[in-house]
C-alpha cells in the first residue's frame, strides 16, 4: 500500500500568505520577551496552538462541509447567551469569558463568534448571491438579523469595541458585494440623526463614555500621553532594549497588547513603524487580490473581504488608540499583541481562507481519505 497525496491540493495552497504572518508572529514575540518572560512563552504557546489549528484547518475541505456553519453559528450565539448569565467578570463590570470547570481554563465566545460569523455571511451570501443593482431590503434585513444578532449581544457584555468592529467588518462585506445605494443612504441618515440618542441611551455604559469624554479633552490621559512619549522617544531609528526606558521601567501602560505599537516604535523608531505598517499594507491587499481573484466565488470572496478588512479595521483602530487619535478601547494590533483568543482566531479565519483556496476546484483526498490502495489485481 502506497501512500498518496492529492498534489492538486497542494498546488492551489497559497505560501505568500504566511511570508506574511511569520514576520508579525516572530517580531511580536521578540517584543514580549523583552518586557515580560512568562508573557512570552505563553505566547510562543499561543502562536504554536494557533499554527497547528491554521495548518489543521487549511487541509479540510469545508466547502463540503458548509452545512456544518449554521450549526456552528448557533453555538456561538449560544454561548454569547450563557456568558450573559454565568460569565467571568475581569474586571471593569466587562462579563465576557466562561469558566470550563475542573481545568479552570477560560473561553471568550467573542472571539469564537467572529468566525462563526463570518462562515455564515460567506454561506448566506453563496446561497443567495446578490442580484443586479443589488441586494433589496428584504434579503438585507435577513443578512443585517445574523449580524445584529451576535453584536448585539457582544455589546451587552459590555465590549463596544468589539461590536463595533464586529459591524463595520460585515456591513463593509455587503457593500463590498452589493448592496442598493438608496438602503445605504437611508442608514447613513439615520445614525446621524440617532447618534446622540445612542450615546445618552443605557447601551453605552459610563466607563465608556468617560474614554470618549477623555479623548476630547485638552489633555490626553496617562495611557496616551506615556505612549506618545514612547513614541517620540524612538526617534528616525528607535533605541537600544536598555535604553526603552519607557516599558522597561513600566511607564508604558500595557506594553504587551494594547500598546505594543507605542513600544515597537520605541524600540525600532519612525523607519520601523513604516516597515510595520508596509507589512499590514501588503497583508490586506494580498487578501483583497485573493477576493478579487472570481468573481462568480462569493463564498471566497465574503471571507477574503472579511479578513481584509478585519485586519485594515483593528490595525487602523489600534495604532489610532496609541496616538491618541480614537478613545482608547480593547483593540488588539493583529497578530501582534498579547493575547491568545485574538491570535487563535486570525489563525482560523487564515486557515478557512487557505481551505477555500486549496479545494476551490472541488480537489478531494483520495479514497479512503489520505491513503490509497495503488495496487491491482488479486
Amino acid at each position: 500500500m502506497n501512500i498518496f497525496f492529492n498534489r492538486k491540493i497542494l498546488s492551489h495552497f497559497d505560501y505568500i500568505l504566511p511570508l506574511f504572518i511569520l514576520p508579525l508572529i516572530i517580531i511580536s514575540w521578540m517584543l514580549i520577551s523583552e518586557v515580560n518572560e512568562i508573557l512570552s512563552h505563553k505566547h510562543l504557546i499561543y502562536s504554536s496552538i494557533g499554527i497547528i489549528i491554521f495548518a489543521g484547518i487549511a487541509f479540510v475541505p469545508l466547502r463540503r462541509l458548509n452545512w456544518i456553519i449554521p450549526a456552528f453559528y448557533w453555538i456561538g450565539i449560544a454561548l454569547l447567551i450563557i456568558t450573559e448569565f454565568v460569565g467571568t467578570d475581569r474586571g471593569m463590570g466587562a462579563q465576557r469569558w466562561l469558566e470550563i470547570p475542573f481545568i479552570h481554563f477560560t473561553l471568550q465566545p467573542s472571539e469564537i463568534i467572529k468566525p462563526a460569523l463570518i462562515l455564515m455571511l460567506a454561506y448566506q451570501i453563496a446561497n443567495k448571491p446578490p442580484p443586479k443593482g443589488g441586494y433589496r431590503l428584504i434579503r438585507f434585513f435577513v443578512l443585517s438579523f445574523y449580524i445584529l444578532l451576535p453584536s448585539g449581544l457582544v455589546l451587552m457584555q459590555p465590549d463596544l469595541g468589539t461590536s463595533l468592529a464586529m459591524l463595520i467588518i460585515c456591513f463593509g462585506v455587503l457593500f463590498l458585494v452589493g448592496v442598493h445605494y438608496k438602503i445605504w443612504l437611508t442608514i447613513f441618515i439615520t445614525l446621524a440623526f440617532s447618534a446622540p440618542i445612542i450615546y445618552t441611551s443605557p447601551l453605552i455604559k459610563d466607563y465608556q463614555r468617560n474614554r470618549v469624554t477623555e479623548f476630547l479633552s485638552k489633555e490626553p490621559g496617562y495611557q496616551v500621553k506615556q505612549s506618545l512619549i514612547a513614541i517620540g522617544s524612538g526617534g528616525y531609528s528607535g533605541k537600544k532594549k536598555d535604553e526603552a526606558t519607557q516599558a522597561q521601567l513600566k511607564f508604558l501602560p500595557i506594553s504587551t497588547s494594547d500598546f505594543i505599537f507605542a513600544y515597537f516604535v520605541e524600540r525600532f523608531g519612525f523607519w520601523g513603524a513604516i516597515g510595520l505598517l508596509g507589512l499590514y499594507l501588503f497583508l490586506i491587499l494580498h487578501i483583497i487580490s485573493i477576493a478579487l481573484s472570481d468573481s462568480k466565488d462569493y463564498f471566497l470572496q465574503c471571507v477574503a473581504y472579511s479578513i481584509a478588512l478585519m485586519i485594515f479595521t483593528y490595525t487602523t483602530i489600534n495604532i489610532a488608540m496609541v496616538l491618541g487619535l480614537l478613545p482608547v478601547v480593547g483593540i488588539p494590533l493583529p497578530l501582534f499583541s498579547y493575547g491568545g483568543s485574538s491570535f487563535v482566531t486570525f489563525m482560523i479565519l487564515f486557515g478557512i481562507l487557505e481551505s477555500l483556496l486549496a479545494f476551490k476546484f472541488n480537489f478531494v483526498y483520495n479514497i479512503p481519505p489520505f491513503i490509497t490502495n495503488r495496487r491491482k489485481g488479486p
